[in-house]
């Protein structure tokens, strides 16, 4: 019988509106500087948190050298990359009042998460979780899976876990 539900927070419990963010400094429809940065090999880095936000910052200004002046202002000011979406602490809710314990589990990175601390007050309202910068493992790594089990108490058999991502699941 399930009794948790595990829930990604990116893109399902709030929109990571990286194109927004971009167009927030004046760059519109700019796909090369989401590839340099928010969608390329470097931005999981954040997520592990091995390595500081200047580490990070520096490799994709060199891996991305002629868009350095955008990319280091795109990464100043990491506040509006993240949106909770609307129904997002209803939705928790009403499955706590069913009975049902709620979790969060997700690569998350420190940055992000101080920086848009407004946009996850559904946190507050869940049993417990895990952000991959706190453990430094990301999904799909096994390791993050049983050490959220491990953390509360949990059975896999009575869990069902929610993500955007089908490799994470």
């Amino acid at each position: 019988m399930i009794k948790n539900v595990i829930f990604d927070i990116g893109n399902v419990l709030l929109d990571f509106c990286w194109k927004d963010h971009i167009a927030r400094f004046g760059f519109q429809g700019e796909n090369r500087i989401a590839q340099a940065m928010m969608l390329g090999h470097i931005w999981p880095k954040l997520d592990l948190g091995l390595e500081s936000d200047e580490d990070i910052l520096e490799q994709f200004v060199a891996h991305t050298p002629e868009l350095e002046q955008e990319i280091r202002l795109v990464f100043s000011d990491l506040s509006t990359i993240v949106r909770e979406y609307e129904g997002s602490v209803d939705w928790i809710e009403s499955l706590k009042a069913r009975g049902y314990y709620t979790y969060y589990l997700s690569n998350y990175g420190e940055r992000i998460r101080r920086e848009a601390s407004k946009e996850l007050s559904f946190l507050s309202h869940m049993d417990g979780g895990i952000m991959s910068y706190t453990v430094h493992l990301a999904k799909p790594d096994p390791a993050i899976y049983q050490t959220l089990l491990d953390r509360y108490g949990l059975k896999a058999e009575e869990c069902v876990f929610l993500d955007d991502t089908v490799r994470n699941v």
